[in-house]
């Protein structure tokens, strides 16, 4: 799961002597809206179509440009997750990789990195979604991994991360079975706050609802 690993060999790169008009093009038939610039295999940056578009001759060639090339880019042996914080954080549809001399080494697309991201979240996979909301010091994996087990379940997968605006803390569970509602309870019977939860129970409430109103209204 490394960066080099998710690198698009469709991806191409561009040069300080293409025009303008040419990169542009490029980005359309790709679908990106960034293109890595190389001179002689070293990344000189990566433009963007706002920076293209801002210019008034589409002939003009991309060397006059350097100035507002991004130095953005990932090293080839750092965790995919690097690339994650960048991309996201830059508002990027692409990232240039580059080795440990600096060389271009090709670029990651955003999109193959949601996919892995998925994958490592495990959203594919069956189950139920428990949210907590805590201190960041009451954070015990191994207290909320018992109360989970004791209603014969297991984490299958679990994240955390801190609110920027609010602050707080949410530690995000994944269950290996979607009736969680006893789990739920579990947790409230400890005081944790329960901030939403998702599961199979949730559907069958909403059906039983449904057809409560339904013969409700029949009978009227």
């Amino acid at each position: 799961m490394l960066n080099r690993d998710f690198i698009s060999a469709a991806i191409p790169s561009l040069h300080l002597n293409d025009p303008v008009a040419q990169a542009l093009d490029l980005m359309a038939d790709f679908h990106v809206k960034h293109l890595p610039v190389v001179v002689e295999d070293k990344l000189a940056g990566l433009v963007s179509e706002d920076d293209l578009l801002n210019v008034e001759n589409d002939e003009v060639l991309l060397s006059s440009l350097l100035p507002v090339f991004s130095k953005i880019a990932v090293h080839a042996a750092g965790f995919f997750y690097e690339a994650v914080q960048m991309v996201n954080e830059n508002g990027l549809t692409l990232i240039p990789v580059i080795g440990v001399d600096q060389e271009y080494v090709g670029a990651i697309i955003t999109t193959d990195l949601l996919k892995q991201l998925g994958r490592v979240a495990g959203v594919s996979e069956l189950g139920g979604i428990i949210v907590l909301e805590m201190e960041k010091v009451s954070f015990a994996f191994t207290e909320i991994s018992k109360l989970v087990e004791t209603n014969d379940a297991q984490i299958i997968q679990l994240n955390t991360f801190t609110d920027a605006a609010s602050g707080n803390f949410f530690v995000v569970l994944r269950i290996n079975k979607a009736e969680i509602s006893d789990i739920v309870a579990t947790f409230q019977r400890y005081e944790y706050q329960v901030k939403y939860y998702f599961g199979e129970e949730l559907y069958e409430n909403e059906l039983r609802n449904n057809y409560d109103h339904l013969m409700n209204y029949l009978n009227i």
